[in-house]
């Protein structure tokens, strides 16, 4: 650009400056006419959003779905299952799901809450004792000690787990019933032995109500047994059941009186 366009472009400067100067507040208004504007549709816009949420989320081709109320929370005192996958279950229906059908029938108002989680070793349920004390349960039925035999857990800290765990729940006012586990013969009889024993043993030292074998009619029988020849089938979550129901039917009994 020669000097000749540089004085022309500044005197076109010049004269905008001086209507912009002069219409100065009317540029104001106008701006200020124009944000309201945009504030407005922008509020329009975010008043309309929950409904076009809900239809979002309405099933194709219904109207927008009805408010649900949540069902009332279950009044019935709790049966807590505290152990490993043998009460989580891990396949078809888990023993404490049969033990509830069990209570129904038999006209005894209790609600299980299964807290089983498969792996869990002795010291996995010290780790989470507190769960269970603040459900505030009417019985505990305690199973761990499997996955602590398998891993070749020394057998005196198995017990001082199951010791430490059942002095919780005794020092919350809570009863305790405690079943029993044992390990394949392939253990070898130095392990084996003491390890099976350990449940009746901390039983009578503490005065639990216990079973000395949880599958005590279950692990002869392939058919109620899942091919692992350790957890049983749906089938066999039903026998395990029964044997439950009738070990703790007695206590339930007593506090219904």
């Amino acid at each position: 650009m020669d000097l000749n366009g540089i004085h022309g472009l500044r005197r076109i400067v010049h004269v905008n400056l001086k209507i912009v100067r002069k219409r100065w507040p009317s540029l104001l208004i106008v701006a200020v006419c124009a944000l309201c504007a945009v504030v407005s549709v922008s509020c329009s816009s975010h008043e309309k959003a929950p409904p076009q949420e809900q239809r979002r989320q309405a099933p194709s081709g219904s109207t927008a779905a009805p408010t649900t109320v949540p069902p009332e929370s279950d009044k019935r005192p709790a049966i807590v299952t505290f152990g490993d996958s043998l009460t989580a279950g891990v396949a078809a229906r888990s023993y404490p799901e049969n033990l509830q059908d069990l209570l129904d029938q038999n006209g005894l108002r209790f609600r299980v809450d299964n807290q089983g989680v498969s792996g869990d070793t002795t010291s996995d349920g010290l780790a989470r004792i507190e769960n269970v004390i603040a459900e505030h349960p009417a019985l505990v039925i305690l199973e761990f000690g499997g996955n602590d035999g398998l891993r070749g857990i020394p057998v005196e800290a198995t017990q001082k787990n199951l010791e430490d765990i059942i002095k919780q729940l005794k020092g919350a006012g809570i009863p305790v019933v405690l079943l029993g586990i044992t390990l394949p013969p392939n253990y070898g009889p130095d392990y084996v032995k003491p390890f099976t024993a350990m449940f009746p043993d901390l039983a009578r030292q503490v005065h639990l109500t216990y079973m000395p074998f949880l599958l005590v009619h279950v692990y002869q029988h392939p058919e109620w047994m899942q091919p692992d020849g350790i957890h049983p089938n749906g089938e066999g979550n039903k026998v395990v059941a029964s044997d439950v129901f009738q070990l703790i039917r007695p206590i339930l009994t007593r506090r219904h009186r």
